[in-house]
């Protein structure tokens, strides 16, 4: 065998960079709309699982192996690579929906985190699993623990930030932080990747090509990212104004008794 030298398209990496700051914008905007809401709040924080699973974690993944170029032919068997993007979001809701019924608790948060983080670990090499290629893959121990531990200490962050930051400029500097350490884990993961080649004349199993899946991925990820970031925004914007009127009402209400009260004490002094 001989081991494989690879590079990095580096505009596709700056692309699984924003891919994820963007998703995790969208999922931490999601869950304030769960805050926010009394109804169907179980609705919000699955889409929220969707676009922080399927957005900021699974797509950037797949975009950030589509830069990964080893100088042979590769593609993605769509079983393995769709069980992956299930994962992400099953394992991303079932943090976040331990974490709401206590968003206090430190212990909930320790132990969704956990969840979190291995499920997130276990959808990137199930992902890797996914290519189909004329090389055999193994891993640096070193590194294959340290982007598990990335990844734990990713999700446990992310899952604290989720619920506890308001205010437009601190989500998205949470979905920077966020995002750096979804790509930190990911790119860390790829690191203890080694990679060995095999004899080229070994038929590689059909499966998805590169090309398509990464289109495939991108455009139907920014369409569910953008109108989830829509309908969280309106949702978000809706309970601004109920509030707004809500206050207004009280303060008429306040204002009207007061002038009642002043009206009562002239007819009294007359």
């Amino acid at each position: 065998m001989q081991h494989i030298d690879s590079s990095y398209n580096l505009f596709l990496v700056a692309l699984s960079f924003f891919v994820s700051v963007f998703g995790s914008y969208t999922g931490i905007l999601l869950i304030k709309a769960a805050q926010s809401s009394t109804q169907n709040r179980g609705v919000w924080i699955l889409a929220a699982a969707v676009a922080l699973g399927g957005g900021a974690i699974w797509t950037m993944h797949f975009i950030g192996m589509l830069a990964y170029d080893m100088g042979m032919p590769v593609n993605y068997d769509p079983l393995i690579t769709f069980a992956s993007l299930a994962i992400a979001v099953i394992v991303v809701g079932a943090g976040l929906f331990f974490v709401a019924g206590n968003q206090n608790s430190l212990l909930r948060l320790l132990i969704a985190g956990i969840i979190t983080g291995l499920g997130v670990a276990s959808m990137h090499y199930s992902g890797m699993y996914a290519m189909n290629m004329a090389a055999s893959m193994t891993y640096d121990p070193t590194l294959f623990t340290i982007s598990i531990i990335i990844a734990l200490v990713a999700a446990t962050a992310a899952l604290w930030l989720a619920f506890n930051l308001d205010g437009n400029t601190k989500m998205l500097a949470a979905a920077v932080v966020m995002g750096i350490a979804v790509c930190g884990m990911h790119y860390v993961g790829m690191a203890a990747m080694q990679m060995d080649a095999m004899d080229h004349s070994i038929i590689i199993e059909a499966g998805i090509k590169p090309l398509t899946l990464g289109l495939f991925i991108f455009c139907f990820a920014m369409l569910l990212l953008v109108l989830c970031l829509i309908v969280g925004m309106a949702q978000l914007s809706r309970k601004m104004y109920e509030t707004m009127e809500a206050d207004d009402t009280e303060d008429s209400g306040q204002f009207q008794s007061d002038l009642a009260r002043l009206n009562l004490s002239a007819s009294k002094s007359a």
